[in-house]
C-alpha cells in the first residue's frame, strides 16, 4: 500500500485530496479484486477507516471522499464497458485479466475519468495515474499507464468529433 508523503499537521490542497481520492481508489479496487470484496464493504472500510487515518503504523493523505466515493462507484458500475476498450490499447500480447492487479486498477480508473469525467482535463487525469503507477513500480509500467490512457483519450476524442 502507498504512503502518504503528507505530515499530519500540513493543510492539504483540494487537488491533493483528489490525488489521494485517486489513490485510494486504486487501492480498494485492487482489494475488490484480490479479496473479492464487493463495494460497499470496500467503501465503507475506506471511508471509515482508511482515508485520513493512521493505517499500520502511516498516516493516510486526507481525501475528497465524495470523489473518491464517485470514482469507485463509477469505475464498477461502468467496468464492464472500460475493460474492452483498455484491451484494446494494450499491446497485442497483453490482455487485462492477465495483468497485474494493481495495474489493471490503475487502468481501470483512469480509463473512467478520461470517459466518464469531462469535466477533468485529460492531461490531469493521465499524469495523476502515470504518478499512482509511480507509487507502486519502479519499471515499465508507468510508461505502460501513460501510453494506454493517451491511446484511449485520443481514440474516445475521436469517436466524439466523429459524432458531432
Amino acid at each position: 500500500m502507498a504512503k502518504s508523503d503528507h505530515k499530519t499537521d500540513q493543510p492539504i490542497s483540494s487537488k491533493n485530496r483528489r490525488s489521494s481520492a485517486r489513490l485510494a481508489a486504486v487501492q480498494a479496487l485492487y482489494q475488490m479484486d484480490v479479496a473479492q470484496t464487493n463495494l460497499d464493504e470496500v467503501m465503507d472500510e475506506f471511508v471509515s477507516f482508511r482515508l485520513g487515518k493512521e493505517v499500520e503504523g502511516e498516516h493516510m493523505s486526507k481525501a475528497d471522499t465524495a470523489f473518491f466515493q464517485d470514482l469507485l462507484a463509477g469505475i464498477v458500475e461502468k467496468q464492464r464497458a472500460l475493460d474492452p476498450i483498455i484491451d484494446t490499447h494494450l499491446a497485442s500480447k497483453w490482455r487485462l485479466h492477465r495483468i497485474d492487479s494493481t495495474l489493471r486498477a490503475i487502468l481501470r480508473a483512469g480509463a473512467y475519468e478520461l470517459t466518464n469525467r469531462k469535466d477533468i482535463p485529460h492531461a490531469v487525469v493521465i499524469t495523476e495515474y502515470v504518478d499512482v503507477a509511480h507509487a507502486f513500480f519502479e519499471k515499465d509500467e508507468p510508461k505502460v499507464v501513460n501510453a494506454v490512457l493517451q491511446n484511449i483519450w485520443k481514440t474516445e476524442n475521436a469517436v466524439e468529433d466523429a459524432s458531432e
